[in-house]
């Protein structure tokens, strides 16, 4: 049955709508951190509900799945166990900003487990009904370098609070005293990158369709608990924020960030458009790349479709065909005697037909070499959504601009280019934007290798010899840009 749902969902959808977004059934209002669980990933939102998927691309509604009434959860993964954080009333709902947040555990976020079940909640932070705070919009921080355990809360109604809370119990600390950190947000998380902790919140109107103007902002920190200062120094409880991503591309009203690492490197950040023109006004889940610039997150954009050049950080030099070059037969313009009244024209770069006929036609291996616009150096990359994805995009193949000529990875840990593109998974490439913003390309699988590739990436051994290797950030070797020329 699941099946049928998957086929039939992606069957009503690829037609309209763009590869940049999650297909399947994204609906969902302020999201919960992306988790993985029992081989899917999950997310929660407003209203107990969530939704799960086996790739990250395929999105599937499970009306089974609940982490308890109220709005607006997170979920944070300690040791085995999942800790889950949501809200009762507060944010104005009801007419008050009485408000509790709660939290309780579970072993699995998969409702058919036979480990799924819910702890009692603990109530972790409260509000009341005149109080210059809602407890609502609870976040995480589990800190990698001390292994303690914060949460924010709070929403536009007033400051957004953090208190520490033990991992052992989910719990508050003995002691533990609500500290305003920020105000003009909501829906707020706290994540730590590189020696900074950073605040992150929702800015604007939310649950207004397309007429919200939800965004998401940020300031950082050398403290846990702050002061959060933005860019241009701005405390974010005096309303500072830098801008880390808002409307586009036929989306409106993003809110409720997550941070999911995949790899060193390869950072993804989560959150919902409050209205997604293309799907009747939705509110959708959106997954795309977080870059950082000078120390500060922003939001990547998705892979578009088109024509690029592949060239390689290491040394710039361009992926290509390995045939013979054929030289282009254009008078040269005479440089050490030029008339400046001469009229120029524009010159045509070298087509496909031209040089298509001296190519082989069978199997053709691949190297680099100088960028020159030829024929045997323009790739058109492509989306093949029906292949399923991963986390912020689709499969992509990779093939030769005006042929069906396409990339593939070989059983040897090598690349080549085979005569037509047929769909096999060693011709269907991950594609995906690190923090540098440059990219990580791997073959969805290697030719006689178990399962999914997650180890092997496009590397360049050489300055002008490409091939299959382990991935590592932090040599070039590992990293491409993608050019429109």
């Amino acid at each position: 049955m699941k099946k049928i749902i998957f086929a039939s969902t992606i069957a009503a959808l690829l037609a309209t709508v763009s590869a940049e977004a999650q297909i399947g059934q994204p609906w969902i209002h302020d999201p919960s951190t992306l988790t993985f669980s029992d081989g899917k990933w999950w997310t929660f939102g407003t209203g107990g509900g969530g939704i799960y998927s086996e790739d990250g691309w395929t999105w599937v509604v499970d009306k089974r799945i609940k982490t308890g009434a109220g709005a607006a959860p997170d979920v944070v993964k300690i040791g085995d166990r999942y800790l889950i954080g949501y809200s009762s009333t507060g944010g104005g709902l009801g007419g008050g900003h009485e408000g509790h947040v709660l939290t309780r555990w579970n072993l699995s976020l998969d409702p058919s487990s036979p480990v799924f079940n819910y702890s009692e909640p603990i109530e972790v932070a409260s509000s009341k009904y005149d109080e210059d705070c809602d407890a609502i919009d609870i976040g995480f921080l589990l800190d990698p370098t001390t292994g303690r355990l914060y949460i924010t809360y709070g929403t536009y109604f007033g400051n957004i609070r953090q208190v520490e809370l033990d991992p052992k119990t989910g719990g508050r600390i003995e002691g533990a005293v609500d500290k305003d950190v920020a105000i003009d947000c909501e829906a707020s998380v706290m994540m730590y990158e590189d020696g900074w902790y950073y605040l992150l919140g929702t800015h604007g109107t939310c649950c207004d369709g397309v007429n919200s103007t939800y965004n998401i902002v940020v300031g950082r920190s050398k403290n846990p608990t702050g002061p959060f200062i933005d860019n241009v120094g701005r405390d974010m409880l005096e309303g500072g924020g830098k801008m880390v991503i808002a409307a586009g591309n036929r989306r409106t009203g993003a809110g409720h960030f997550g941070r999911t690492i995949i790899d060193d490197g390869v950072q993804v950040m989560s959150c919902h458009f409050e209205a997604d023109y293309d799907r009747s006004g939705r509110s959708v889940l959106d997954v795309r790349p977080l870059l950082w610039r000078n120390n500060w997150p922003i939001a990547g954009e998705h892979l578009k479709e088109g024509v690029y050049s592949i060239e390689s950080e290491r040394r710039g030099y361009a992926l290509e065909l390995e045939v013979d070059f054929v030289r282009q037969q254009v008078e040269r313009g005479n440089f050490w005697n030029m008339d400046p009244a001469e009229p120029y024209k524009s010159l045509e770069v070298q087509k496909l037909d031209e040089v298509i006929g001296t190519w082989p036609s069978g199997n053709i291996t691949v190297r680099c070499s100088d960028y020159m616009f030829r024929p045997h150096q323009k790739w058109q990359i492509t989306a093949v959504p029906e292949a399923g994805g991963y986390l912020s995009d689709p499969y992509f193949k990779i093939t030769i601009e005006g042929t069906n000529r396409a990339l593939a990875a070989t059983a040897d840990l090598e690349i080549e280019t085979v005569p037509e593109f047929t769909g096999a998974e060693e011709q269907l490439w991950r594609i995906e934007l690190l923090i540098d913003g440059t990219y990580r390309i791997m073959p969805k699988v290697i030719p006689g290798k178990e399962g999914v590739n997650t180890k092997y990436c496009l590397y360049s051994v050489s300055d002008s010899n490409p091939t299959l290797a382990k991935y590592d950030f932090h040599s070039d070797n590992s990293k491409w840009n993608l050019r429109q020329h």
